[in-house]
């Protein structure tokens, strides 16, 4: 493929996987490589390009992978990017790469390989208010620039797809989706770490909802906390878990809770360990999952893996993630959402149907299938 009959080699770019701060495109993209390297290791010369920060949060890929770090933290997007436009480019010719591949939305301006762009959703040109003048006008330039630029581009639904065809003009045939996996989860969870999981957020024998999210404007936190307060009125004892990182909305979110005398009844426990999150999807009583953008949704795939029944907006990829698997509601209609809490508290059957619907569901999102298709991506720009 590389046309000298050697491994083709394949950069990847990472400089922007800044761990805790890039949301579901972080978890996306280390997890599709992990599945890349157990299914097509051999077939690539792969290396990572990565920020300061990667290799304490991430050693497994770079025991795994040839890695190079990069001069910069990733941080400041500044020196990243002309990081990208300098430093990556002379990387991919000295080392002689065959394609390059930026996973993280943009192609550097300065590039001498074939490339390849995963693009996780447009929403800087769909809700623009909510980015910071600067990095509306970035995006404004870049996002244009880049699918241009690409030989080929990959995203992770139908949805965005279809968007880069409306709101860029791209061919969809330049398209290729490479849907998110997931390890379903069997069997049993050890009683003794449920236990533990129940004490450490102050759940008790209490039925509770679950948010996992960084609290950035989209995610909508407000109008679920609103909602909430509703279902309390009628079930006192119910609990809302809003497990994530910290963003712009972080302190009104707790005004509101306050505001609304939610103390009590709300947690915000902030980032958690993905094995205590485990134990809150399994033991919910359903994911609650308002946002009001999404390029995927990764965290609904993750509660239906674990059987938890699933609440979400009625926007953008969540319907093309969730099929008939879930409850849809518009993400605007705090009455709406308020109803679909309470079915899952007080109606039994519902919530078992769900249970089952997302379960089954999930099953065909398989991280072999992603891989597959990456390589597939690879191969045709490569040849």
């Amino acid at each position: 493929m590389s046309g000298t009959g050697r491994t083709p080699r394949v950069g990847a770019n990472l400089l922007w996987l800044v761990p805790g701060v890039v949301g579901g495109s972080e978890e996306y993209t280390t997890r599709l490589l992990r599945a890349a390297q157990e299914r097509f290791g051999s077939s690539f010369d792969i290396t990572l390009f990565v920020n300061e920060s990667f290799p304490a949060v991430y050693p497994d890929l770079v025991a795994q992978y040839r890695t190079v770090v990069a001069p910069v933290s990733g941080a400041n997007k500044v020196a990243r990017v002309g990081c990208e436009t300098t430093w990556l480019s002379y990387q991919a010719r000295r080392r002689r790469l065959d394609l390059v591949h930026h996973l993280g939305g943009v192609v550097p301006l300065v590039r001498g390989t074939p490339t390849v762009l995963t693009l996780h959703d447009l929403q800087p040109l769909a809700l623009p208010e909510f980015f910071h003048p600067a990095k509306r006008a970035f995006h404004r330039v870049m996002l244009p620039w880049s699918v241009r630029a690409a030989d080929r581009i990959v995203t992770l639904t139908e949805h965005t797809r279809q968007d880069l065809a409306l709101r860029l003009g791209v061919d969809p045939a330049r398209v290729t989706v490479v849907p998110s996996g997931i390890h379903v989860s069997q069997g049993p969870v050890d009683p003794a770490l449920v236990a533990s999981v129940r004490e450490r957020y102050r759940l008790d024998g209490r039925s509770f909802f679950v948010y996992p999210a960084i609290t950035y404007p989209h995610k909508n936190h407000v109008m679920l906390v609103h909602a909430f307060a509703r279902v309390v009125a009628a079930h006192p004892d119910v609990v809302l878990v809003l497990t994530g990182g910290a963003a712009q909305c972080e302190a009104e979110v707790h005004k509101v809770v306050d505001d609304l005398g939610l103390r009590a009844s709300v947690r915000r426990p902030g980032r958690i360990p993905a094995e205590d999150l485990d134990v809150l999807y399994r033991e919910a009583t359903a994911l609650t999952f308002p946002s009001r953008f999404e390029g995927f949704g990764l965290p609904v795939l993750e509660a239906m893996a674990r059987g938890c029944p699933v609440i979400a907006a009625a926007a953008t990829a969540l319907p093309e993630v969730i099929g008939d698997a879930g409850v849809l509601v518009p993400p605007r209609d705090v009455a709406e959402w308020s109803v679909a809490m309470e079915r899952m508290i007080e109606q039994p059957t519902l919530r078992a149907a769900a249970m089952a619907a997302g379960y089954a569901r999930a099953q065909s999102f398989t991280w072999e299938a992603a891989a597959d298709a990456l390589a597939g991506v690879w191969r045709e720009v490569l040849s």
